[in-house]
């Protein structure tokens, strides 16, 4: 196994290689600079050479480059031009609301999707199994926004349950802090609930067609025992997959509901960063997310063997 570990870790630098020359080239071929940002339109041209000459900005592009990537192979993202701090500061203080957010929306997906799964696997062509297919596709075609927009509406003007929206630390209590992620965790978690629960469907599905499965029934073993003592754990790596998939896609891509509750996560650090051409922030973070997806799908194929011993890690 840990040949393999080794193996997947340095398959990581070439994808970061990669992904840091097209977010540099990217942000370097829009428009607009951080200079004018911090000095204004009426800024002269020699204040806003002098601020280049300052930032490093006169130098040629390739240079920019690899006096950055100089710094990220060692861990140093830079500084922010607008925040006294730097990238990895930065990051660090706002990747916590979008942990706490993925987290709690990923419980919200598992907690609707299993369930539901694994009843419309047994109830196979019913009217039952008909439903939550119609649910999951329906999850799976609105977007998280306007559900999140429905969530405001009706839960926060209407019954004014919870609050509108905002962000409260861990250390101001437990329940303060997810009283004001439980509106975005649903409208996240319902989206992602749709693909979990139609590939635990699937899954259950292939393994309780199988002659193990019928010949446990044959046997007389409970069906409860069947379906959660045999059927789920075989099932399960598939569901593993998507659950690894859907949770990175919770931390790196929950920018516009964290816009819409106002919490102060990766998705508004992006957001701010892009309207001020803070350039070395954008660039962090997506070095940052792309390293967080890989390192979590490595996580799952180590996972893999964890559940099923029969999974070869070293073998593919």
């Amino acid at each position: 196994m840990w040949s393999y570990i080794i193996k997947r870790l340095l398959s990581l630098i070439p994808v970061l290689f990669i992904v840091s020359i097209v977010i540099f080239s990217i942000i370097h071929l829009t428009p607009g600079d951080p200079t004018t940002y911090m000095l204004g339109e009426e800024a002269t041209p020699e204040q806003i050479a002098d601020a280049k000459k300052q930032l490093g900005l006169d130098q040629p592009v390739y240079k920019q480059y690899f006096n950055w990537v100089k710094k990220a192979a060692v861990g140093d993202l830079g500084s922010s031009y607008h925040m006294n701090m730097s990238v990895n500061e930065a990051i660090m203080s706002h990747i916590g609301p979008t942990l706490s957010l993925a987290i709690l929306a990923e419980i919200v997906a598992l907690c609707i999707a299993i369930p539901l799964g694994i009843i419309a696997a047994i109830k196979r062509g019913t009217a039952t199994d008909q439903t939550v297919m119609g649910f999951s596709l329906l999850g799976m075609a609105i977007p998280s926004f306007l559900l999140a927009l429905f969530l405001v509406l009706l839960i926060g003007v209407k019954l004014q349950w919870l609050p509108v929206a905002g962000y409260r630390p861990l250390d101001s209590g437990l329940w303060n802090h997810i009283k004001y992620l439980i509106m975005p965790a649903i409208s996240l978690g319902s989206i992602q609930a749709a693909l979990i629960a139609r590939m635990t469907r699937s899954s259950m599905l292939e393994v309780l067609n199988t002659n193990y499965i019928k010949m446990a029934r044959a046997k007389g073993v409970v069906e409860r025992r069947i379906i959660y003592g045999h059927a789920l754990q075989n099932a399960f790596l598939p569901i593993l997959t998507v659950i690894g998939i859907t949770f990175g896609g919770l931390v790196t891509g929950a920018v516009v509901t964290e816009t819409i509750f106002n919490i102060p996560g990766i998705g508004s650090l992006i957001i701010n960063s892009v309207a001020r051409r803070d350039y070395t922030v954008i660039q962090g973070i997506v070095l940052f997310v792309t390293f967080v997806y890989v390192m979590l799908n490595l996580i799952i194929d180590i996972l893999y063997g964890v559940i099923d011993p029969r999974v070869r890690l070293e073998e593919k």
